[in-house]
């Protein structure tokens, strides 16, 4: 199944199909993402501070670029498209990115705190967020249970 579908021609000028997004996004996408972000949280938590930081920051980075692009839109998920999909069966149904896409906002708000603490010195702040952002991690990679994702319907049924 390809991410893309072809866009159909309109009017006299548009003599070629052009691809466009298609509307959802592989589900076994973000629980690759979360395995590997799991990997990273835990390398974090066993660095010294100083490093620490430094990987939290590159953390950070990756999940800002999935809080403002799309989870689909990640190196994570470069390396999903290219090296896993094409090795399994086609995914039964597509999920909305949206979801996901606040699951990457939620991890970033960890990870700068993570961050703040690292660099100020509360050592202790900072491993306590990126605890709680590797327990994320490990249900969506483990279990397939996207806590931010959960976030998002629970605030979405609140809000309307």
């Amino acid at each position: 199944m390809s991410a893309t579908a072809p866009r159909q021609a309109r009017g006299p000028s548009a003599s070629y199909a052009e691809p466009v997004e298609a509307p959802g996004i592989d589900p076994r996408g973000p629980q690759f993402t979360a395995a590997i972000t799991a990997v990273v949280l835990i390398v974090i938590l066993l660095l010294p501070p100083a490093a620490a930081a430094v990987l939290t920051g590159v953390q950070a980075l990756l999940f800002a670029l999935g809080a403002m692009r799309g989870v689909q839109h990640t190196p994570h998920a470069a390396l999903f498209k290219r090296l896993v999909r094409p090795r399994l069966r086609p995914s039964a149904e597509l999920e909305d990115p949206a979801p996901p896409r606040f699951a990457q906002a939620v991890g970033l708000v960890f990870t700068l705190v993570a961050l703040v603490g690292y660099l100020t010195g509360l050592t202790l702040l900072g491993q306590i967020a990126i605890g709680f952002a590797l327990v994320a991690a490990l249900l969506n990679a483990v279990f397939r249970f996207c806590l931010g994702c959960e976030m998002y319907l629970l605030l979405k049924r609140l809000g309307g």
